[in-house]
């Protein structure tokens, strides 16, 4: 008998539902390096709490370019990120490290 292997993916978006999960997600992905693990994070947060046409509304962008901007390819301009990150009820912050 095989036990059924659970998708790392389908829980790692379940616990996004929680805000401080994610906070702590977003965060993590911004200490890397690679701007693209950022973007990436940024937008299983957005497959997690809402969809991309919801998004492209709130935040006056077409859903094609929002899709671009949070692609690993993305190139969004901070006010893009900061837009975004509100919307789904975050915000963009500096500490000291």
């Amino acid at each position: 008998m095989t036990k059924k292997s659970r998708s790392y993916r389908d829980d790692l978006l379940k616990s996004l539902t929680d805000p401080d999960e994610a906070k702590e997600y977003l965060n993590a992905a911004l200490e890397d390096e690679n701007p693209e693990v950022f973007l990436l994070a940024l937008r299983d947060i957005v497959d997690t709490n809402t969809s991309m046409s919801q998004l492209a509304q709130a935040t006056n962008r077409n859903r094609e370019s929002l899709y671009k901007t949070l692609s690993e390819k993305g190139n969004p301009q901070l006010s893009s990120i900061r837009s975004i990150l509100s919307n789904l009820g975050f915000k963009l912050i500096v500490d000291v490290n």
